[in-house]
């Protein structure tokens, strides 16, 4: 695994502000809940995949917003990326622990959606 960032730690005792506008964790939530962030996590949950993989099962992403979310992601230490030297570089992308841990009520809110949804409101 390269290119990912550790989550960062709060001191002993500290807690983070979220409301506060230069909260360190406000910008991983914001990241999280984007548009787009919530799908790459969801995508994420159950195999590691390389871009190409992750822009097909996220309809209606661009590729340029999904390197971006992904890059976002990365960042903040929720998703790995690793590079394989070839010709094109592959690159695959999967969750870390972190990003597992933040994931799981996501995959659970969509699962409890898409379990209640009628069938009259399913796509």
């Amino acid at each position: 695994m390269t290119g990912s960032a550790q989550p960062r730690q709060p001191e002993a005792g500290v807690r983070y502000d979220v409301f506060h506008t230069d909260c360190p964790a406000r910008d991983v939530v914001d990241h999280v809940t984007s548009r787009w962030g919530v799908w790459v996590l969801i995508s994420l949950r159950s195999n590691d995949l390389r871009f190409y993989e992750l822009r097909e099962s996220i309809q209606g992403i661009s590729e340029k917003m999904l390197a971006q979310t992904l890059r976002a992601l990365v960042q903040d230490g929720l998703v790995w990326r690793e590079v394989e030297p070839a010709t094109p570089p592959q690159v695959t992308y999967g969750l870390t622990e972190f990003g597992r841990d933040i994931g799981e009520p996501l995959t659970e809110l969509f699962d409890r959606i898409t379990q209640r949804l009628s069938p009259r409101n399913a796509g």
